[in-house]
């Protein structure tokens, strides 16, 4: 059976989520000692092209088991596979859309000419011993049919890519004009991240930053790090808006419910403690908006002198753009570049604006 691209698409996204989801807890897939050496070597390997050769050999292996894995060109014989075509229509744009570290195609390097992956090819490479890391590997392919073992396999390996990532440095894509219709999909696409709750912060945060620069408005827009708790740093909130030396605004930036007990803690813990007189919290609605106990809690202090509002991330952010013009959203723009290119901001969130901004931008 000829090999599905499109399937090997889907299972190499599947998985990659999963590894990307299993580092995010530093929870590294175990796979067998054997297995786990020769994956090591192959990553300290400096021939990329095994590993990348590597996925392609297991996803054909998923897909069909009567595929000998030492064949890599259709002309081979019996059982071979057109390998190249994989790579090529399926792996090498997976690992480029995913900005993994990678060769232009490992069939277009080290393995040409109708190679096969056979002890006897050993004698024609460079690097005999990642090759022979190589090997070990497509033998261990071979002699398994089990599913469950082949998908760990791809999730090890794939998080090792993972990590080749991390530790290199991903551009962050700069665009310069986007359409009013072009930034729903944008926000909905950035908020579907798993970001610890970044993406809100940072879309939030350049808003407030190119409405301030749009209208001269005189603010000091601060916003915590990174995994930074606000009593940590005696803040009233995720966002502090300062104008002449005094708080303006406080807010908190949160994708969960906010609750009546959520409103009473945050007034007691923050607001009241610091004086802050308007605070807002920037929220995801449900259906049915903000929490009516919330409200009725948030009336209580607005009789105190303090308000308390809510408000919906995605409507406040569109109609702020709406109304802040063309060069206020260039701003934007560029603010939601400078803050995701701090080095403290993990690669799969640079690298998940890159892909929603490619695909506004495709022509």
């Amino acid at each position: 059976m000829p090999i599905d691209y499109d399937q090997a698409t889907a299972q190499l996204s599947e998985l990659f989520a999963e590894a990307e989801n299993a580092f995010q807890v530093r929870n590294f897939p175990s796979v067998a000692p054997a297995v786990e050496k020769s994956l090591q070597d192959l990553f300290t390997s400096g021939t990329q092209a095994y590993r990348e050769t590597l996925v392609g050999s297991v996803i054909a292996r998923l897909q069909d088991k009567s595929i000998d894995l030492r064949l890599p060109y259709k002309k081979q014989g019996k059982g071979a596979y057109n390998a190249r075509d994989l790579d090529q229509r399926s792996v090498n744009p997976f690992l480029k859309t995913k900005q993994i570290p990678s060769t232009k195609g490992p069939f277009l390097s080290v393995f040409r000419r109708g190679v096969k992956f056979t002890r006897a090819t050993k004698k024609g490479v460079r690097d005999t011993g990642g090759y022979g890391s190589f090997l070990n590997l497509v033998d261990y392919l071979r002699a398994n049919d089990d599913d469950d073992l082949l998908r760990a396999l791809l999730k090890s390996l794939l998080y090792r890519f993972i990590e080749l990532r991390e530790a290199s440095k991903i551009e962050v894509a700069k665009v310069q004009r986007l359409s009013m219709s072009q930034y729903p999909p944008l926000i909905d696409g950035l908020m579907a991240i798993k970001s610890g709750g970044r993406f809100p912060v940072f879309l939030v945060v350049a808003t407030l930053r190119a409405m301030n620069n749009s209208f001269s408005l005189g603010w000091k827009i601060q916003h915590q790090g990174i995994n930074v708790a606000d009593a940590a740093h005696d803040e009233p909130g995720d966002i502090t808006i300062v104008r002449n030396e005094r708080i303006f605004i406080a807010a908190e930036v949160t994708e969960r419910v906010v609750d009546q007990a959520r409103v009473v803690s945050t007034f007691t813990g923050k607001i009241a403690p610091a004086g802050v007189q308007d605070y807002i919290f920037f929220v995801r609605f449900r259906a049915s908006g903000p929490d009516p106990d919330a409200l009725r809690q948030a009336q209580q202090y607005f009789a105190q002198g303090h308000e308390v509002n809510f408000v919906d991330i995605k409507s406040w952010v569109l109609q702020t753009l709406s109304t802040i013009g063309k060069e206020g959203r260039l701003a934007f723009n560029a603010e939601m570049a400078t803050l995701l290119d701090g080095n403290d901001v993990p690669r799969r969130m640079k690298v998940g604006w890159n892909e929603q901004i490619q695909k506004l931008t495709r022509v």
